[in-house]
């Protein structure tokens, strides 16, 4: 074992003495300080130390964040994320239904909150709240953009499965919206629910000043449009079956199709935190990799899983010729991706309070090792 990697595997077990291991299998009992996370905290000491001529001082600043280590370990290392979820997802839900509620026009109303309401992963909403708790502000203050960022998902994948573009007829492991209530009134609903984002965002969020209203909504805006998330769906219909594309391709379908999204939800939550902009870039980066993860870890499982543990329909994008990562560079090559991805978006997250930013250290693993 080389010294770096001895440094490093020391700090790891200082970190999680005592303590089981993480469970992969559901990914909800996540340990703050596992071995991979304790990698992304300690691996630029450990490199200074192993590099430094002046080891004495190097291996006093090892000791000094073995200190604050062994510090964490003794105030509780766990962090229940499955509970967190559920928590959250259980405040998204209410506000969810608090915002489309069932009115005139009775029916249209209900095929606004039909895929809205509909049993999902939440990532979006509570990413936004999670980044927005990370720099010091309140979930009822980004509750509101929350909202929005769903309303928003929400009708990407109500016409992403319409015949014109994906095509699919199950979402959520329901039937697509446009199957149950038709393509005209899948088009109008999304219509209705980006109008209605914004205007939730702007209309019911409280103690926020107007210039950072501005700014985040700006910023949601540009990552939703024609060089955002729109951008990415256009290039993924335009290069689909077509054999001369490559990965510079195929990732910038996925950073905008998929990853702005992440993208818009951590940076406005940060801001109506009140972030640093150092902070908000951070975040940025953080979600950027998160997002991408999300993408990649989502064409691993199109081909590793049946329709039935999806909750949609399996197989799909190689049935239409779709790139993907699997197909441009094999499985393996996209689970080593993954990891990739997962470590460098912990490592944006090295500096914030453990105990704020535990919440997305364990999204992170989450995504990576999700299974539908």
């Amino acid at each position: 074992m080389s010294m770096l990697k001895g440094v490093i595997h020391n700090l790891a077990k200082l970190g999680t003495r005592g303590n089981p291991s993480r469970s992969r299998s559901a990914g909800t009992k996540l340990l703050l300080y596992s071995e991979e996370t304790t990698k992304v905290i300690f691996l630029p000491k450990a490199r200074a130390f192993c590099n430094s001529k002046d080891l004495s001082k190097n291996e006093a600043e090892v000791i000094k964040h073995e200190h604050i280590c062994r510090g964490a370990g003794k105030s509780g290392t766990f962090f229940d994320f499955r509970s967190y979820m559920l928590q959250k997802i259980k405040s998204v839900n209410q506000a969810l239904d608090a915002a489309v509620p069932i009115r005139e026009p009775i029916k249209f109303h209900e095929a606004m909150r039909y895929s809205l309401l509909s049993e999902g992963k939440r990532v979006c909403p509570v990413l936004c709240i999670a980044a927005c708790e990370l720099v010091g502000g309140q979930e009822s203050t980004a509750m509101p953009a929350a909202c929005g960022m769903e309303m928003i998902h929400a009708v990407c994948m109500m016409h992403d499965d319409l015949p014109c573009m994906d095509n699919d007829d199950l979402r959520r492991g329901k039937l697509s919206h446009h199957k149950v209530y038709g393509e005209n009134v899948t088009v109008l609903a999304g219509y209705s629910l980006v109008a209605l984002a914004f205007e939730h965002m702007t209309t019911v969020t409280r103690g926020v000043h107007p210039k950072t209203m501005v700014r985040a909504v700006g910023e949601l805006a540009r990552l939703i449009g024609p060089e955002g998330a729109a951008a990415g769906q256009v290039l993924d219909l335009l290069c689909g079956g077509k054999s001369d594309t490559g990965l510079e391709e195929l990732e910038y379908i996925h950073r905008h199709k998929t990853a702005d999204f992440a993208e818009a939800a951590a940076v406005v939550g940060a801001m109506l935190g009140g972030a640093s902009d150092q902070e908000i870039n951070r975040l940025r980066k953080f979600s950027r990799c998160l997002g991408l993860l999300f993408q990649v870890v989502d064409d691993i499982l199109d081909v590793t899983k049946s329709s039935e543990e999806l909750g949609k329909t399996a197989g799909k994008d190689l049935l239409a010729n779709k790139l993907t990562y699997p197909k441009m560079i094999g499985i393996e090559k996209s689970k080593e991706y993954a990891q990739k991805l997962s470590m460098e978006a912990k490592e944006q997250l090295v500096g914030f309070d453990p105990e704020k930013a535990a919440p997305l250290l364990a999204m992170t693993d989450f995504v990576l090792h999700r299974q539908k």
